[in-house]
């Protein structure tokens, strides 16, 4: 048999002109892809900060005050009870619910510490993406009839005056006298009023922070989990 030529086609090569376009035309469908299925995936994350941090809740709908602007975790080391070092931007991660009071913990304190328990506890499933914390400002020591009611919450010894350029009261009143609410990305956001004696602690106002938790929870629920 008579080998017979191959047959072939012969197709113009493009310009490198038209290489260069084509090859730009294919990185942008690819760069807008990408930016599309990140969109889709930042979709809730973006919907629940605007709600809280740009469409705020109206003062008269929250129970707590709002804090603006919302202040970040301070850049200190704190100390818990057996001295070692704890960097306060750790927490980050959790919402925080704190409390301010000298190692002694009188009335107020203990009055505070069962309030925070109490909150976390009656958030049922959510209450694993709350922590209660306690920041002790003094140098006293914690009694230690309270160890045993302190074992699920933070207790971390921080200086009064590094404090004091984070947290701040009300008009009239002292950081031992209110509950403050941190959010997972570290920022104070929210003081409630002064409970206790002297300043009316009853059902209603614990109903009303809890009210305010849960909305909390329900507006962060797509983004943030349990844990660190």
């Amino acid at each position: 048999m008579l080998d017979e030529p191959l047959g072939l086609t012969v197709h113009s090569l493009p310009s490198p002109q038209e290489a260069a376009a084509a090859d730009g035309r294919r990185t942008a469908v690819g760069r807008m892809k990408m930016l599309l299925v990140l969109a889709v995936c930042a979709a809730p994350v973006i919907a629940s900060y605007f709600t809280y941090y740009v469409v705020r809740p109206q003062e008269g709908k929250s129970f707590g005050t709002l804090i603006q602007p919302q202040r970040p975790l301070p850049d200190v080391v704190a100390t818990t009870p057996d001295g070692k070092a704890v960097p306060l931007p750790s927490l980050k991660g959790q919402w925080l619910l704190v409390s301010v009071a000298g190692g002694a913990c009188d009335a107020q304190c203990e009055r505070n510490l069962y309030l925070q328990r109490q909150l976390r506890e009656s958030l049922g499933k959510n209450r694993e993406r709350i922590d209660w914390v306690w920041l002790v400002d003094d140098n006293a020591p914690v009694r230690e009839q309270l160890r045993p009611a302190l074992t699920q919450a933070t207790v971390l010894r921080v200086n009064p005056g590094q404090l004091a350029q984070w947290l701040a009261p009300a008009a009239g009143h002292s950081l031992h006298d209110h509950l403050y609410l941190v959010d997972p990305m570290g920022h104070w956001m929210m003081r409630f009023p002064p409970q206790g004696a002297g300043h009316g602690l009853d059902l209603a106002a614990a109903k009303n922070m809890k009210g305010d938790l849960e909305r909390l929870m329900r507006a962060s629920e797509s983004w943030d989990r349990p844990g660190r």
